[in-house]
Order: C-alpha cells, then sequence, then structure tokens
C-alpha cells in the first residue's frame, strides 16, 4: 500500500500539482484519501523525503521542494586527445568551467583520430541527446575537410549547437558556421619572429609540416607581415613532410640563424636533428615555438615560446557554448584570446636594440 502510495503523489508532484514551496496535505488528509493506516503514510512520506520531492518543516508541515534544473550534458569530440599535448589543458580548462556551471562533460574517445571513429563519437553523442559539443577538428589527414564538414553537418542535422576549438575546419579566406574560441595565430606568428629580430637574428626561417591545421597557415602569415614590417626576407619557409637531416642542409643553404616553428612540437624536433648536428642552440642557431606546452622547458635547451592560455580558452569555450545554447540564431562569433612570449634559453640574449 505504501508503494502505490509513494508513486501516485510522486506523480502528482512529477506533473505540478503541487507546486514548489507548496504546503503537501497533511497526514491525516493522506490518511482519508488513501483509505489507510498513519503508519503507511507516514512511512510514503518519509519515502518522499529521502527522494528529495518533499521536505518537513518541524512545527509547521510538509513542503513541496524546488526541483533543481536539469543538468546540461556537453560532449568533447577531440581526435586523438591522448596524443596531443595543447588540447588536453583546454579540455581541463573547459571541465572546470562545465563543473563551476553544473554541466555534465562527456570525454569522448575518437579511437585514432581518424574519420571512422570521429564519425561514431559524433552519433553516439547525438544518441545521448547532449545539449552541445565542442569539437577540434581533424587534420593531417586525407580528406580532413570533408570529414570535418560531415561531423558538422551531422550535428546540425540533430540540432546540436557545436563550438570549435583552436581552428576552423574550413581554410582561410572561407568561415564555417560555427563559434570558435583559441588564440590569435596570426598574432602569435607575428610575436615569436618579432622576437627573434629584438635577439638580433638576421636570417629567420619558418618551418612548419606539410598539410599542417590552417593554424600553421595564420601563424605564418604572422611571421611574413613581421619580417616584411622590419624589411627582410620573408620567403625562407621549410614544410616538409617530417623533421630530419635534410632539415641541416635546408638551414645551411638558407644561412638561417633562427627559426620560428609552427609548434613546440616541431621546436621540439628541429633541436634534436641541430644539436644532433653538432650545430649551437642558441649560439649558432635560435629556436622559438608556439603553444608552450608542458614540457617546453624541459628540453635540451629551454625553449622560449608564444604561450596559449589554455584555461582561459576554456572558461571562453564554455561560455560561448552555454550563450550558443541560449541563443541558437545568433551569428556565428570567433573569439580570439591574447598570447604572449615567454622567454627561455633557445633564443639567447639580445645582440642590440631595435
Amino acid at each position: 500500500m505504501y508503494q502505490r502510495i509513494i508513486e501516485s503523489l510522486a506523480r502528482e508532484i512529477e506533473a505540478g500539482k503541487y507546486l514548489a514551496g507548496q504546503r503537501f496535505p497533511s497526514e491525516a488528509a493522506l490518511v482519508r484519501q488513501f483509505s489507510t493506516s498513519r503508519i503507511t503514510v507516514g512511512r510514503a512520506l518519509a519515502e518522499l523525503v529521502r527522494r528529495g520531492l518533499v521536505e518537513r518543516v518541524a512545527g509547521s508541515g510538509t513542503y513541496v521542494r524546488s526541483r533543481p534544473e536539469a543538468r546540461s550534458t556537453l560532449g568533447l569530440l577531440i581526435p586523438r586527445l591522448g596524443e596531443t599535448e595543447i588540447f588536453e589543458p583546454i579540455c581541463r580548462g573547459i571541465a572546470a568551467a562545465a563543473g563551476n556551471a553544473g554541466a555534465a562533460l562527456l570525454w569522448g574517445d575518437a579511437g585514432d583520430g581518424g574519420p571512422a571513429a570521429a564519425l561514431r563519437l559524433c552519433d553516439e553523442f547525438a544518441g545521448r541527446g547532449v545539449q552541445g559539443v565542442f569539437f577540434a577538428p581533424l587534420e593531417e589527414i586525407p580528406d580532413a575537410e570533408a570529414a570535418n564538414t560531415e561531423i558538422a553537418d551531422r550535428l546540425d542535422r540533430a540540432r546540436i549547437p557545436l563550438v570549435l576549438l583552436d581552428r576552423d575546419y574550413v581554410r582561410y579566406p572561407h568561415r564555417s558556421r560555427h563559434d570558435l574560441v583559441g588564440i590569435d595565430n596570426r598574432r602569435a606568428g607575428h610575436l615569436a619572429t618579432e622576437h627573434l629580430l629584438d635577439r638580433g637574428a638576421r636570417r629567420i626561417a619558418f618551418i612548419g609540416r606539410a598539410r599542417g591545421a590552417s593554424t600553421v597557415d595564420a601563424r605564418l602569415a604572422g611571421y611574413r607581415e613581421a619580417l616584411a614590417a622590419a624589411g627582410r626576407d620573408s620567403d625562407l619557409v621549410l614544410r616538409p613532410e617530417a623533421i630530419d637531416a635534410a632539415m641541416v642542409a635546408a638551414q645551411r643553404r638558407l644561412r638561417a640563424d633562427a627559426f620560428v616553428c609552427a609548434n613546440d612540437h616541431t621546436a621540439g624536433e628541429v633541436m634534436q636533428v641541430l644539436l644532433a648536428a653538432g650545430l649551437r642552440v642558441p649560439q649558432d642557431v635560435r629556436i622559438v615555438g608556439i603553444d608552450d606546452v608542458e614540457y617546453a622547458g624541459l628540453l635540451p635547451v629551454p625553449l622560449t615560446t608564444v604561450r596559449q592560455p589554455t584555461r582561459d580558452i576554456g572558461d571562453a569555450a564554455m561560455a560561448a557554448m552555454t550563450e550558443r545554447i541560449a541563443r541558437p540564431q545568433a551569428p556565428a562569433r570567433e573569439i580570439l584570446l591574447d598570447c604572449r612570449v615567454v622567454t627561455r634559453a633557445s633564443c639567447g640574449a639580445p645582440r642590440r636594440s631595435r
């Protein structure tokens, strides 16, 4: 009997018959309503209290509790998340911001970072009914743009808001229809190059892997702008498939005395190859990276780099998602955060003032 009373009263509360803060029928009234004993009614009310549906106030009576708003559930679609240096701290920032906002975060496993695994995860998020997805587009694979477009289209069809992290999935000057949060990569390339100019570097080369992300193109544009403003040669650009001994020959051919590297991972590889060839960093060649990953200061020569504010990117991405959920028809935005140079040993001391 008391189970039937519990389910009947719970349904009435769920249906809105009794509103939050409203006084609930007394035990005597419920005894009459269900034609049962006071002990059975008391047992049923105790269970409703345990479920958080009502609360008893001493000397006043029983009241319907305010129901907390349902927590939103958000998904992370980050290919090769465990293998990336920059996205893990960004995702930690998103997780902290989501927790503060009372949202749950699903850390999806996109497997090997290929299109098939990412699409499966995309469909899983749609099946779970998540309220939004943070997406770092695939890169460095054939047909990456087509795969990224299909992922975005599937989420659009499921009416799931999408916030892009770090980069767009279409090449500049084109723009997708989704919000994007990251740093100003063009400025990052400019800052790295300007820093080397301040250190007295005369022939600064840019190096980034072939088929890199669109962020590499933006950093290359910043490099060229900084050199053009200084009246220097801006065509010392290397886009190899791999960073190996051939790069040393290219450095000698270009007579480069400094490198702006597309990211810290590339900078670490460049440093290892140069040191293995007997060149000294920074005495013979200066190096600056971009990102400031966790191991940047632990390389054989601690790396000067342009830092991404990963925690702030996470906060901004969560704020963008919250606004997008509330205003799904609002125009798409690019939220680009500032970045700064972190000076370490790999660029050496200034040789002159500019």
